[in-house]
């Protein structure tokens, strides 16, 4: 659930090198658009501790730069941006599940299970290479294979909230995270978000 498409799929094998030499995972790599005017959107996060500062997204933006400039992956025009997962964040990986249990998220799975696609529930942690989750209105704890599941979110709630706030406060961030007006801006709580310059590919 990283990438998506077979393109995306391709990018990510070039950005997860890159991001891990700045000691960042790669939680989420989407090429949206058209073939005109497309958008790059990498969301990563530190290893250490699962969060991302500002000034770390635009290292890994021009990190990826440099890269995508001599590889030139990409045709035509498109936007590079580099941000944290947010508080309700996509849930990619099978870690993801484990780290955040006991926190509401919802789930698709690209099959059907128990005649359902979709579920929503409490999050209870990861049995082998299954997603353990607590139903809505069902007492016994569901396990549904990780390679099944082709979306997962956390669902933002005041509990959520104020994890993010707990995070905001220990590295001692503002809410704004002090930058100019443009420079960044806040997609959900907690979130940064760097976007570079237009790239000209053709």
């Amino acid at each position: 659930m990283r990438a998506k498409t077979a393109e995306d799929r391709a990018l990510l094998e070039m950005i997860d090198p890159v991001a891990e030499s700045l000691g960042l995972a790669v939680v989420r790599v989407r090429l949206m658009g058209g073939t005109l005017r497309r958008r790059l959107q990498i969301m990563a996060e530190r290893v250490v501790d699962n969060d991302i500062s500002v000034e770390e997204c635009a290292r890994l933006s021009r990190a990826v730069s440099e890269v995508f400039d001599a590889a030139d992956p990409i045709s035509g025009e498109y936007l590079l941006e580099v941000s944290s997962p947010g508080v309700d964040r996509p849930l990619t990986r099978l870690l993801d599940f484990q780290l955040f249990e006991g926190f509401e998220a919802r789930l698709e799975t690209d099959r059907m299970v128990e005649g359902r696609k979709r579920f929503k529930g409490v999050l209870a942690g990861v049995e082998g290479d299954n997603v353990a989750i607590d139903l809505d209105g069902e007492e016994d704890t569901a396990l549904i294979p990780f390679e099944w599941v082709s979306d997962a979110k956390l669902i933002l709630t005041d509990e959520l909230l104020k994890r993010g706030a707990a995070l905001r406060a220990a590295r001692g961030e503002p809410e704004d995270d002090g930058l100019p007006e443009g420079e960044a801006e806040a997609e959900t709580e907690d979130t940064t978000n760097i976007t570079t310059s237009t790239k000209d590919k053709a």
